[in-house]
């Protein structure tokens, strides 16, 4: 899952070298994701009203589904 929001924000960022994802694993078992990009491409990777990082996170519950784990997007 890792993989698949470090291939969709580095294809969105325009300084995709900047893009870094980190993976935690808190207590229930969740996995939480959590993605630090350059300061002009936040805009980018959230999208207006949110949307960009809806669509993202849809597509990692449907992976996290077909992994049998539970995932968490944070963008920082």
């Amino acid at each position: 899952m890792k993989e698949l929001v470090e291939y969709i924000a580095k294809s969105l960022a325009s300084n995709p070298d900047e893009v870094v994802v980190e993976e935690e694993e808190d207590d229930e078992g969740k996995v939480i994701l959590k993605l630090t990009v350059a300061e002009e491409d936040k805009g980018k990777l959230i999208g207006r009203e949110g949307r960009v990082a809806q669509a993202i996170r849809v597509l990692l519950r449907v992976a996290a589904v077909k992994a049998g784990t539970r995932v968490n997007l944070e963008i920082l």
